[in-house]
Parts: C-alpha cells; sequence; structure tokens
C-alpha cells in the first residue's frame, strides 16, 4: 500500500473517532500549543492497532512519519510515534535525519521525550557512529536536541556510556531552562537505577554547578 493510501487510513481511522468535546481539555493540558481531535489514550491505542501500519523501507517510513507530522492535530503524531517505536531496530543510521526534523518539529515534550528514548536511543545504540552526533546535539542552540542528547541514553542500563551521561550533564548543568535542567535529573535518576553510588558521588561533585531541580530529580529513589 503506497504512502498516501497509509496517511488516508489514518486520518480516516482518526477522524471517525474525533471527540469534541473532549479535546479542549487536551489542548489546555498542552498549554494549547496543539490541536486535538479529543481521543483519549487507551482509546488511541486501540486504533493504532486496529490500523495494522504495515513495516516499510525507511524512506517509504520517513515519507509517512513525516506527513503524519504536519497535520494539524496531536494524534496523528503520536500514530508517527507508535510506528518508529515498533520499527527503530531495523532503520538504517541515515534516519537520524529525519528524527532530527520531527524533534525541531511541534516540539514539546511529549514528542521530543518519546523520540530521544525510543528512536534516537536505539538509533544511536545499534550505529556507533551516531554517537558524535549526540556530542553536537548537546551543544546545539535548540534545546529540544539538546535534551534529546541527554535523554537519548535513558535506556540504556548497564550498557550507559557514563563518562559521556555525566559529561553531557556537567555541560548543560547552567542552563536556564527547565525542561533541561528536569532531563538532566531525569537521566541521572534513571542511571541511578543501575549505579547509585555513581549518581551520588557526581552530584556530590557537582553541587554548586547543578540545579536545585536537576539534583532533586537525580536523588529522588536515593537519597
Amino acid at each position: 500500500m503506497a504512502v498516501r493510501e497509509l496517511v488516508d487510513q489514518v486520518r480516516e481511522t482518526l477522524r471517525s473517532q474525533r471527540d469534541a468535546e473532549r479535546a479542549p481539555a487536551m489542548k489546555a493540558y498542552m498549554r494549547d500549543q496543539f490541536e486535538f481531535l479529543g481521543i483519549a489514550s487507551p482509546r488511541l491505542k486501540v486504533l493504532i492497532r486496529g490500523l495494522k501500519l504495515p513495516k516499510l523501507a525507511d524512506k517509504e517510513l520517513a515519507s509517512l512519519v513525516t506527513t503524519l507530522w504536519r497535520e494539524p492535530e496531536r494524534e496523528y503524531q503520536y500514530v508517527a510515534l507508535s510506528v518508529l517505536r515498533r520499527d527503530a531496530k531495523k532503520l538504517d543510521k541515515t534516519f537520524i535525519e529525519t528524527a532530527e526534523s520531527l524533534i525541531v518539529t511541534k516540539s514539546w515534550w511529549d514528542t521530543v521525550d518519546e523520540l530521544a528514548q525510543h528512536l534516537v536511543g536505539v538509533l544511536v545504540q545499534n550505529h556507533a557512529d551516531l554517537v558524535p552526533t549526540m556530542d553536537v546535539w548537546v551543544e546545539n542552540e535548540n534545546m529540544w536536541l539538546v535534551r534529546t542528547a541527554i535523554l537519548h541514553q535513558n535506556r540504556y542500563k548497564s550498557q550507559t556510556d557514563v563518562t559521556r551521561l555525566f559529561s553531557y550533564c556537567e555541560r548543560q548543568a547552567g542552563h536556564p531552562d527547565f525542561f533541561i535542567r528536569k532531563a538532566i535529573g531525569w537521566a541521572l535518576r534513571e542511571y541511578a537505577k543501575t549505579d547509585p553510588e555513581a549518581v551520588r558521588d557526581f552530584v556530590k561533585r557537582n553541587d554548586d554547578r547543578l540545579s536545585g531541580l536537576s539534583k532533586r530529580e537525580a536523588l529522588k529513589n536515593i537519597g
């Protein structure tokens, strides 16, 4: 089935489930940045499973998710994220270009965090030569690329490159934005599940550099 037909299928399915009464509250939750069809998350998951979208070659997948990303309602981006999460392990390293485009377009935590952990993280883990890309992103002017670089190892556990994780946190410790400070704390908290002492020591060494938010988040479960 052609990408255009798949997009039409998604549109028809989602529009048929529009809930005009629920949509305003969903929009308000996202600070009125995005329109919504009003489809609750549990129902959307059922609809996505029912779509049974086929696995596509990288080029066609990029076309599909990019087209869905252009749709005004946020549910279309969630469909794209679901497909990307499903297929991330098979993607070539060149898909990082599509990932970057999605991260900096209609950016907010709900899409960026999913892309960071379940697309970019998988790409970097499967293609080691993408690691330098993260080194570039963590210094980028776009804070969502910075956040992605900090969070991309969140699912790595014992395979985390600890030196790089700590380096990223140090390099952005003084960042003024809430979303970066929160990301630093979250990334450290996730790694603390694997090595709490290393995180505790890192926070202690950088007590005067890390924000209060970053430190609270990092130590939330280990004290």
